[in-house]
């Protein structure tokens, strides 16, 4: 009887020994999406960076954009200039920045708008992407309602859309430009200076 304890006890030890080894190298449970989008200490840090401004600020121009798209995979850090007398251009270029992509990809944006818009602005436009596939996918044209914007802490926000791909532009700048409009951003690989 105790040589068949001992084994029983022999093989308990084996088991629990081996149960635990494989506890301690299993991978904890990830969502895979979390590993090719950024999360919103990541979009703050880069933002407030780029802006210029206090991460306080930076999270709370993001927090209503997290609350209703969730995590992007893609962000674009760049400047512009519009100019509007009922009819409106804007003209930028930036950065677009993957996770999944190693350096970042250069690419411009212009538009026509068309409504309730007077003045000009030249601005830096920090713009959260979501659901764009590969940077390829960026190049194309993004409607828009330029009178959707709010603005928190001085940075104005709106959001634009083609398909499943989503864009939200955050942008702080100078100059004075009263907008309601409607229009479209196309992004390009190089500069174009013909807005249609």
């Amino acid at each position: 009887m105790s040589n068949l304890r001992l084994l029983r006890a022999g093989l308990g030890a084996v088991l629990l020994a081996f149960a635990i080894a494989s506890t301690a190298n299993a991978a904890p449970a990830r969502d895979p999406r979390d590993d090719d989008t950024y999360s919103p200490n990541e979009v703050v840090k880069a933002g407030s960076d780029f802006f210029g401004v206090t991460t306080e600020v930076m999270a709370k121009a993001v927090e209503k954009v997290f609350a209703k798209y969730g995590r992007p995979n893609a962000y674009i850090a760049g400047s512009e200039g519009s100019g509007a007398i009922v009819v409106g251009l804007r003209y930028g270029e930036g950065d677009l920045y993957m996770k999944s992509q190693g350096a970042p990809e250069k690419v411009y944006w212009q538009g026509p708008s068309v409504g309730f818009d007077f003045g000009a602005n030249a601005s830096k436009s920090f713009t959260l992407v979501y659901n764009l596939p590969n940077p390829e996918a960026i190049y194309q044209r993004f409607p828009g309602v330029e009178g959707s914007a709010y603005f928190v802490a001085g940075i104005g926000v709106n959001y634009q859309q083609n398909g499943r791909v989503i864009l939200a532009p955050m942008r702080t700048g100078i100059g004075f430009r009263g907008a309601a409009n409607i229009g479209y951003l196309s992004y390009s690989k190089e500069r174009n200076w013909v807005p249609f």
